[in-house]
């Protein structure tokens, strides 16, 4: 792996550990084994780092879900796999967790890639439920949007409760209940 490839890595797993104060160019280059030289040969400052993590990031999730949401299967099968798939629960989502962050939140350069990932990842969803509603398998009642947004809600807010709890068990409970309220909203 190229010195800059190690530095994105190292910075997007202190993101996700730290944050974006916690992370500092120091913490960054030990962990990268790259001297402050090579990090500023590479990036001209700690955000434009922080972005191209950030970035990388947001890329590899939205490869992730697109894959899982394109998959076989029914839309409510579908969406079920995105939310039961594998995930490192008490550390929170890397990108949900930057929200939290006010100097990613007070930096537009930071702050639009998580914008941005959010707003792919309902109009995604929404896309899902549109089908799931056109194939005659959710109420026409239903609101895709609505729905969609509500979808990434529980989920990231299962993320809070599982780490105020120190527990997957609130986490597990916000995703079997949106696949129950979705459930409900299925014709039979």
């Amino acid at each position: 792996m190229s010195t800059r490839e190690r530095l994105i890595e190292s910075t997007r797993t202190l993101l996700w550990e730290r944050g974006y104060v916690g992370t500092s160019p120091k913490s960054i280059q030990q962990l990268a084994d790259a001297g402050q030289g090579s990090m500023y040969h590479h990036f001209s400052g700690k955000e434009k780092l922080a972005r191209a993590a950030i970035d990388r990031t947001a890329e590899e999730m939205r490869a992730g879900v697109d894959a899982q949401l394109s998959g076989p299967g029914t839309a409510l099968e579908r969406i079920s796999a995105y939310l039961r798939r594998e995930r490192d629960i008490l550390k929170g989502c890397p990108i949900g967790r930057l929200t939290q962050d006010p100097d990613v939140m007070a930096a537009p350069v930071l702050r639009e890639p998580v914008e941005e990932t959010f707003a792919w990842l309902r109009s995604r969803l929404a896309g899902v439920v549109t089908e799931g509603v056109e194939a005659g398998e959710l109420s026409p009642a239903i609101d895709p949007a609505a729905t969609a947004s509500a979808i990434v809600a529980a989920l990231q807010g299962g993320y809070v409760l599982a780490r105020a709890a120190d527990s997957a068990q609130p986490f597990d409970q916000a995703i079997e209940g949106t696949l129950a309220l979705l459930g409900a909203s299925a014709v039979r």
